[in-house]
């Protein structure tokens, strides 16, 4: 057995390894003896260390910060360093190898097992006492990591509460497994009558952990998503799903039931689909809205919360990722009195969010802005907002009916579906009014085709048509750890900027991936869009027998950038790579 580091030893392997001078050292060792001695609670030298923000006499940019310090120590040792991503721990395992108490008083935590070995992070690699111990109780090989002693501490009071509440929770709703088998016995569950225990202190632990992790972790949905043996948790983090947990599937239904609760949404159905809203807080006391809906599937119910982020609302149209020109014009359309602007894409490209936005900035006391959404996507108050309910036959046409005698300055219809929305619409926007809309169209110039399909006479488009906003979303490149590649494929840049007379550039920046960005190379996400304003050149085009060719020339020659183009402009600047906005544009001829 040997003892565990101390402040002395850790200077000394500084001062040997050329980072600190011996003065420096000297002078710090009061300092951070002290950090030690008056901490609240029992702190790492490691962790006291870092606190009295040092700088490498090595390179001097470099700040002895925590993580850096862990990582110099894993390498001096010849021990690997361990980032904990608690997306990738399977929490519920870790008590199977050790208690809360036994991890607390070695600092160490169980992070990945597997039926051979089980691999454990510490910050005090040379403390070998509870060796043997774990290993004999496991039956398993052991394999040694180093970790940040802050992250270990935090995540074993983490996953052991988790581990025990899923634990308890299973225990306790056992007696369920039969509901859970098939289809045709879910939806006998909602005769039975029977509501599960939602309240259940248990079940109230999980879903606020998971909700503050999803939050935490930059998710934009969670998935709770039953199976036949056990039920799958994934998030969506800057448009691609992760598969973050597995929990049993009689915990599954507790935890749907317990936000079912939450989003005042029929607990006990279980046979149709639901549709919910809850606002909560995050440990930093920022309000985030969830919006909620259920679906009955052959295994149980499955919810997806969709989380939205107040502070989407109140960015600039450059931080959304417009460039300074189309903002501008953006900024014009929106500032006409009256006619019909148009926002394109498939689900997901960020619509949603760009409406908001431009509503949010032309809220003002002067101004009356009506919406009819399906659902409701994030509750603004700065304008009036209104319910699709299509049970009680208010549709999307009824709804613009209503808001017209609202008296509004700016009304946004939710999407253009059919025939009867698009002529209200029309409606509205011939009768005086500035209508923002969506629809699902590939690009800018598909969407007057899209509208004609429907049976919207030419002439109306003619008169109300002002402006048409395609757009996508791709991911941006983690500034940390994204490096400058090889020379550019001559044929991909030829694919992105075909007919566009743009400098094909020397280099252009890859992901790599780092703890950072969770090794995805990627951290964020930003907007490509073309964008469409009516010229009399363009109207003139507008006939039966358009040509969507003709639409698409004309369309840039009034200062329209294609979607590629604006993925090469993001790829020119180093924002995102050619693969994200090849994979963004696939669809586009």
């Amino acid at each position: 057995m040997t003892k565990n580091l101390d402040m002395q030893r850790i200077l000394n392997w500084l001062i040997y390894d050329g980072i600190l001078t011996k003065e420096t050292a000297r002078k710090q060792y009061p300092l951070a003896q002290a950090i030690l001695k008056n901490a609240p609670m029992s702190m790492h030298p490691l962790t006291a260390l870092a606190q009295c923000k040092l700088t490498a006499i090595t390179s001097p940019g470099t700040h002895l910060n925590l993580d850096w310090l862990t990582e110099w120590l894993a390498k001096r040792l010849k021990i690997p360093f361990y980032r904990i991503d608690p997306l990738k721990v399977d929490f519920t395992k870790v008590a199977d190898v050790m208690s809360a108490t036994y991890a607390a008083r070695f600092n160490i935590l169980p992070v990945e097992i597997t039926p051979s070995s089980v691999t454990i992070a510490t910050c005090e690699p040379e403390n070998n006492e509870w060796h043997e111990e774990i290993a004999k109780v496991t039956g398993r090989e052991l394999k040694l990591v180093v970790a940040n002693p802050l992250e270990i501490a935090q995540y074993i009071s983490q996953f052991f509460a988790l581990a025990k509440s899923i634990k308890n929770a299973n225990k306790s709703k056992g007696q369920d497994a039969a509901l859970r088998n098939n289809f045709e016995q879910l939806v006998e569950l909602g005769n039975l009558n029977k509501q599960l225990d939602s309240n259940d202190q248990h079940i109230i632990n999980i879903v606020d952990w998971l909700w503050q992790y999803a939050f935490e972790q930059r998710a934009s949905d969670i998935h709770l998503e039953p199976k036949r043996d056990v039920a799958t948790i994934r998030f969506r983090i800057d448009g691609i799903l992760h598969q973050v947990y597995q929990v049993p599937v009689s915990v599954m239904i507790a935890m749907t039931a317990r936000i079912k609760l939450l989003g005042r949404m029929d607990v006990i159905e279980k046979r149709r689909p639901q549709d919910g809203r809850v606002k909560t807080r995050t440990n930093g006391g920022q309000e985030i809205e969830l919006r909620l809906s259920t679906l009955p599937t052959a295994f149980g119910e499955k919810l997806v919360m969709r989380i939205f982020d107040p502070d989407v609302v109140v960015k600039t149209l450059p931080e959304l990722g417009f460039p300074e020109d189309d903002a501008l014009r953006w900024k014009h359309l929106t500032e006409k009195p009256h006619g019909i602007i148009l926002v394109t894409g498939p689900t997901g490209s960020g619509k949603t969010t760009t409406l908001y936005t431009t509503l949010k900035a032309l809220a003002t006391s002067e101004v009356n802005v009506c919406s009819v959404e399906d659902p409701i996507e994030m509750v603004e108050p700065s304008f009036n907002q209104m319910q699709v309910q299509h049970g009680i036959d208010l549709s999307f046409a009824d709804g613009v009916r209503a808001l017209m005698r609202q008296d509004p300055d700016i009304i946004m219809v939710g999407e253009i579906r059919d025939l009867a929305t698009a002529e209200m619409a029309i409606q509205a926007a011939l009768t005086g009014h500035l209508v923002f809309s969506t629809l699902h169209t590939n690009d800018a110039p598909s969407a007057v085709m899209r509208l004609l399909e429907l049976g919207v006479p030419y002439y109306l488009l003619e008169a109300t048509l002002v402006g048409i906003l395609a757009q996508r979303l791709v991911r941006t490149l983690c500034p940390i750890c994204k490096i400058q590649d090889v020379e550019v494929d001559e044929v991909i840049w030829k694919t992105l900027s075909e007919n566009w007379a743009l400098n094909r550039p020397d280099r252009v920046y890859r992901p790599v991936g780092c703890p950072e960005c969770r090794q995805t190379g990627y951290r964020g996400r930003t907007g490509l869009y073309e964008l469409i304003t009516i010229s009399q050149a363009f109207t003139k085009l507008i006939r039966p027998e358009t040509d969507l060719v003709q639409l698409r020339e004309q369309s840039v020659k009034d200062g329209m950038k294609p979607l590629r183009i604006a993925g090469a402009y993001k790829i020119l600047e180093g924002l995102t790579s050619c693969d994200e906005v090849l994979k963004a544009t696939s669809t586009l001829t």
